[in-house]
């Protein structure tokens, strides 16, 4: 291709486009190639949106978004030469882990919301922000890609046939309206519910019900489905998901700074929620909007399919049954160029236009008269503002109504419904329900308000409360004869945070599998219990192996003599000035020390040239003081009582400075995150880094986090996800 870039395989295909991975020949480097689909070739629009997606990506640089290195055309063939990303896309690893802790979803949330905060600073709003054009490489590092039907902000564009995938679209892309970055703010906060939920708010059987469900339907709240998530980050969801562009955050630069308090700040009520009013929600048009709704009013005729879909979404809305649009969940409907905008909605903006300003002229009139005495009713009211509209109705609004004062919130927590009705009633205040959650709290009482007691508010102010289901339950999923990772992985799926493991001699069972779990299987109890799997470690006649010495051999006869004895090898590098190069420094078992076959043995061999490209933790003799009277090598930490081991190379974040650092290690221990600091220093952490940590007893993954510190404070950089294993 140009004859620069070499076809490798093929990754995968979108709606434009087939992605392949390719060698650079003039950098010497692997890339990834999109090239446009044949029967888009010919098509002059479809053309124009490649170049657009092309030039949208370009202009941005940031280690957080997918990096375009070139464009161009070879024959005919249209491409776009990005920055090859190894990884798994955020969809993949939800569907994978069922679903992600509530400290491994913020920072991917944070991560992603860097990246498209940069986009925002150029201009651009991606508009197709999902799991699916989220990247999480295989060092950790998060990247949003395929700008794919992102518009520069600056076109002012009505997106009414540019919904994106549905299940993550704002509630003005499927209603055709005006989008900007506060669109892609809605979209991440989806995508953070899924995170944390393991699914999405709004699902259905065809495009249309799942866009009226964005337009109409209350979301579920997130902590139905992770009972333990935290305050503050259940809020930041709710702020990014309202359906009023106007209380949502202003900017992601917002969404960031909350997500980051989070952390340090799970319980707290930082988060301010304007009140959701009993009346319709007032949105008001500023100038620039109403320009930007003129400038793309005429022209063009709009597209078939799309017109389909939208005339489908409003016969929906007025209860006119609908035939299922055949269409997958995750389609994609590409909105057309400028000069494609609907004859139509120019009429109809003509229109409106003489309605809102007979309707303000007789507004006017009225208030005016009123004022003067023209007309019956009283005192004087301040005349109009601002023309305002209500869903989509247009009206006048006054700049401030009458109020008779602010009330302080009453506390109906503990109420019954009927009851905290009358309370909020007695204040002057509205209740409404959003949902159950369960709770040892008797069922239908109240369990939790927004806003809290002794708020002040305006009068007429809704309170929004969740009733009490009751204590919920699970069934305690099937696992015995699984391994123990697979074990643990089910019961996670299933709601069960508090697993402790035992072990038992077994003649039937193999070595690391479940023989029987406590409480039993099927057995119905809340995801808080204890569950006790019992793991075999083989029969107890099994043959024990003593132990040789290999320091001071070749690695070679070393390593093929522990496995013809049954042992498992894992090979470390070291300098050493003692022995001669590729000989065996020391090793983790003690020579003559008994053991059962399948244990595994840690070779540390002499080699310099492998130890520079994974730099192991005896290569330093630095010394960490992890601020507890301790010192330990960086990467090397150990839990008392525990075998549970990981080893992993960790690659180098693009977000890291070089200053001084801390990792940490979180494991979620009986139901609560476990805190280790593993290695912190005041000089540059080098990478590769070889991780070798000791894990919580019985806990089989974890997160590590890196912290750089930024003045006085550590500032998040990159999670890694880390498996531990049991070590015999």
């Amino acid at each position: 291709m140009a004859g620069r870039y070499e076809i490798v395989g093929r990754i995968g295909s979108g709606g434009m486009a087939d992605v392949y991975k390719a060698m650079d020949r003039k950098l010497n480097r692997y890339v990834a190639v999109k090239v446009m689909k044949p029967e888009f070739q010919s098509d002059s629009t479809f053309i124009s949106k490649f170049r657009r997606e092309a030039q949208a990506a370009a202009g941005l640089a940031n280690p957080n978004i997918v990096n375009v290195y070139d464009v161009g055309e070879d024959q005919g063939n249209y491409y776009i030469v990005m920055e090859l990303v190894e990884g798994i896309t955020l969809k993949e690893y939800i569907v994978k882990k069922g679903k992600l802790s509530v400290r491994e979803a913020t920072s991917i949330a944070i991560q992603v919301g860097m990246g498209l905060a940069a986009a925002h600073d150029q201009g651009i709003v991606h508009r197709d922000v999902k799991p699916q054009n989220i990247i999480i490489s295989t060092d950790g590092k998060v990247k949003v890609t395929d700008f794919g039907i992102a518009r520069a902000a600056s076109s002012n564009t009505i997106s009414a046939n540019a919904m994106g995938s549905v299940h993550y679209s704002s509630p003005e892309q499927v209603r055709g309206g005006y989008s900007d970055a506060r669109s892609d703010i809605y979209s991440l906060g989806i995508t953070l519910y899924e995170m944390v939920t393991g699914r999405v708010p709004f699902d259905g059987e065809t495009t249309v019900a799942i866009a009226i469900k964005h337009l109409q339907d209350e979301m579920e709240a997130p902590s139905r489905y992770t009972p333990d998530l935290p305050y503050s980050l259940e809020q930041i969801i709710y702020k990014c998901t309202q359906k009023s562009v106007e209380r949502r955050y202003q900017s992601m630069n917002d969404v960031i700074t909350d997500l980051k308090r989070s952390l340090m700040e799970p319980d707290g009520h930082f988060v301010q929620l304007a009140p959701i009013l009993d009346h319709s929600q007032t949105v008001l048009i500023s100038q620039a909007d109403q320009a930007a709704i003129r400038k793309v009013a005429g022209g063009g005729t709009p597209d078939p399919e799309t017109e389909q879909v939208y005339s489908s979404v409003q016969n929906a809305r007025k209860g006119v049954a609908e035939k299922p649009l055949d269409v997958e969940d995750e389609e994609e409907i590409e909105e057309e160029d400028d000069d494609d905008a609907s004859t139509g909605l120019e009429k109809a903006v003509t229109i409106g236009s003489f309605v809102v300003c007979g309707l303000i002229i007789g507004l006017l009139i009225y208030f005016i008269g009123r004022a003067a005495g023209l007309f019956g009713g009283g005192s004087a009211v301040p005349a109009p503002s601002a023309v305002t509209t209500t869903g989509s109705n247009t009206t006048a609004s006054a700049a401030e109504s009458v109020s008779s004062g602010n009330v302080k919130v009453p506390n109906i927590v503990g109420m019954t419904e009927s009851d905290a009705e009358a309370t909020a009633k007695a204040k002057g205040l509205g209740v409404k329900y959003l949902g159950e959650k369960s709770s040892d709290k008797a069922a239908g009482t109240v369990i939790e308000q927004t806003p809290a007691s002794g708020t002040e508010v305006a009068e007429h102010t809704t309170i929004t409360y969740y009733r009490s289901s009751g204590p919920q339950t699970v069934a305690v999923p099937s696992v015995t004869g699984m391994t123990l990772e697979e074990a643990q992985s089910a019961l996670a799926a299933a709601g069960f945070a508090n697993v402790t493991t035992s072990q038992e001699f077994s003649e039937t069972v193999a070595l690391g599998s479940v023989v029987s779990v406590t409480p039993a299987e099927g057995q119905q109890v809340t995801p808080a219990s204890e569950i006790t799997l019992v793991v075999s470690r083989g029969s107890e006649n099994a043959e024990k192996i003593t132990v040789t010495d290999y320091r001071g051999s070749s690695i070679e006869y070393a390593e093929e003599d522990a496995k013809s004895k049954g042992l498992i090898v894992t090979l470390a590098y070291d300098v050493s000035d003692r022995i001669a190069e590729d000989e065996v420094i020391r090793q983790s078992i003690d020579p003559g020390e008994e053991v059962y076959q399948g244990t595994e043995i840690v070779l540390t061999v002499n080699n310099e040239e492998m130890m520079n490209s994974a730099p192991t933790p005896a290569a330093s003799s630095e010394a960490v003081d992890l601020g507890n009277g301790t010192a330990t090598d960086p990467g090397s930490i150990a839990l008392e009582n525990s075998n549970w081991m990981c080893t992993a190379n960790l690659g180098e974040p693009s977000n890291y400075t070089g200053g001084a650092y801390r990792l940490v290690l979180v494991q979620n221990v009986n139901g609560q995150d476990l805190e280790t600091v593993i290695a912190e220093g005041e000089t540059s952490l080098e990478f590769p880094y070889l991780l070798q940590v000791t894990g919580a007893e019985g806990v089989s993954d974890g997160l590590i986090y890196l912290y750089e510190r930024v003045g006085e404070n550590y500032e998040p950089r990159v999670t890694w996800p880390v498996v531990f294993e049991l070590q015999s």
